[in-house]
């Protein structure tokens, strides 16, 4: 069976898709055969009528995933607003079944395989069905990985996000800095804070323009799926 793990963020911009392409590039690099999942993106490219979901391309050019993007990602919306209104404005809600089905074909393609949200922790998907981030986690029965902003506020975004997914069953493996600058004093006490308050390790560093990530707390993260 594939391992699998979902990676979520404190926010919009925080910069998951980053951190995902990371991963799923390291892993690959070092020989393990990762694939990449995205259930909702809106925001899509349009290039001359063809929608282009730029989150998974972005990824499988970044990890040499000689795939197309479309059929990796279940829902692709062109409005760049919350997966629940892009649905709406496009009249396509959001299904869980469905995000069910397609995980299950593409995670069969796979050994490892990273699965990636939509905004922060609390993302709707679907109101009508109160289908919101959390009921998509475990529905695929996935730990969590958060990726937070190593700045100013980061502390408060982490602990809160921590928090509700604790209050909501999902199972926090770890968190990772993003934008993190190692000779910045204000960052350093973040990165302990954020470990003393939410009692979870931060399992890695993300520097701006780095190419690769440490796989070392990041790699016993993924389960079995």
């Amino acid at each position: 069976m594939p391992d699998g793990l979902f990676i979520t963020a404190t926010g919009t911009d925080v910069g998951k898709t980053y951190v995902s392409a990371l991963i799923v590039k390291t892993m690959r690099k070092t020989g393990l055969n990762c694939g990449y999942y995205k259930p909702a993106l809106s925001g899509a490219e349009n290039k001359e009528g063809i929608i282009i979901p730029g989150d998974c391309r972005y990824v499988f050019d970044e990890a040499k995933i000689n795939k197309n993007p479309t059929d990796y990602v279940s829902y692709i919306f062109e409005p760049a607003v919350s997966p629940h209104l892009a649905a709406e404005m496009s009249n396509t809600p959001i299904k869980l079944g469905r995000i069910q089905n397609d995980f299950i074909r593409i995670k069969n393609e796979f050994d490892y395989l990273l699965v990636e949200g939509a905004g922060g922790i609390v993302c709707p998907f679907n109101i009508e069905d109160k289908l919101l981030l959390p009921d998509v986690i475990k529905a695929l029965k996935l730990d969590i990985i958060i990726v937070a902003s190593a700045e100013l506020g980061g502390i408060n975004s982490a602990v809160l996000t921590v928090e509700y997914a604790k209050q909501h069953g999902i199972n926090v493996r770890g968190i990772i800095l993003n934008k993190y600058k190692e000779n910045d004093f204000m960052q350093q006490d973040n990165k302990v804070q954020i470990e003393k308050l939410t009692g979870i390790k931060v399992v890695a560093t993300v520097k701006e323009n780095d190419k690769y990530i440490d796989l070392k707390d990041i790699l016993p993260a993924f389960k079995e799926i």
